[in-house]
């Protein structure tokens, strides 16, 4: 199996960013720029809770789908401010990303966090975009590969199968910052974590993962970073808040 079999997904993060009341003329603005998209790539805008139901009514009838920054690790209860995946299923989102390393940096995310909110996901049929990466103080001192295979198995414990999950390569060093990895450097970490999962599983179901890079990919260095025979797609961050900067990526996909 070759990285044609396998699902390209472009997904924008928009973080804490745009309005509720933004959402339907940025929906009116993409759709236009890129027709037919369905034919080479899924299309994901993961907007922050506030902007979810109007992301729905948006992008209803498109194929475009709608995905969540977060999600709690438990179903309900007396967790003020938390949103649980029972919720984000009802309102009618598919994905969610688990594990930012804004999340992890700032709000003390964990490892084992994550694998609960991995768990908690699939378990009410989310697609959970799962984020791993290293910071310039862990690239420089070398331990990169070990970092990343330690957050790849930790997040995957006792999954039966990927099936349904979403692998995001993201150098923390590079989100935000203007700095990007060489396609080749992103190449050789995804391939990395291509073979953390074969390890853990079988080849056939680590050629069949989809894996994003998720570093400051931007209209202008995304064809070549999507070029690569284990890049999947990306997780974009700031280049997804403008639609025609979106459209250039998801473009550049085909």
């Amino acid at each position: 199996m070759n990285k044609e079999y396998r699902k390209t997904i472009i997904a924008g993060n928009w973080k804490m960013n745009l309005l509720a009341s933004d959402v339907k003329a940025y929906a009116e603005e993409l759709m236009p720029l890129t027709p037919g998209f369905k034919d080479w790539c899924e299309v994901v805008v993961c907007t922050p809770f506030t902007s979810l139901g109007a992301a729905l009514c948006a992008f209803d009838g498109t194929d475009v789908s709608v995905g969540a920054q977060n999600m709690s690790m438990h179903e309900s209860g007396a967790y003020t401010g938390e949103v649980s995946g029972a919720q984000l299923k009802d309102l009618g989102v598919g994905y969610v990303i688990i594990g930012h390393s804004e999340r992890r940096e700032y709000y003390g995310e964990t490892d084992c966090s994550v694998n609960k909110k991995v768990h908690a996901a699939l378990g009410k049929s989310l697609m959970p975009i799962i984020c791993v990466g290293e910071s310039l103080e862990q690239r420089e001192t070398g331990i990169t590969f070990d970092l990343v295979a330690l957050q790849v198995k930790s997040a995957l414990h006792g999954l039966e199968n990927l099936s349904d999950v979403v692998i995001a390569y993201e150098p923390i060093w590079a989100i935000g910052t203007g700095k990007t990895a060489t396609p080749e450097d992103a190449q050789t970490v995804c391939k990395a974590i291509r073979d953390v999962i074969a390890g853990l599983y079988c080849k056939d179901t680590a050629q069949a993962t989809p894996i994003l890079y998720g570093g400051s990919m931007n209209d202008k260095n995304a064809a070549e970073l999507l070029a690569q025979p284990d890049i999947d797609g990306g997780l974009i961050g700031g280049a997804s808040l403008k639609p025609a900067s979106f459209a250039v990526i998801i473009n550049a996909a085909k």
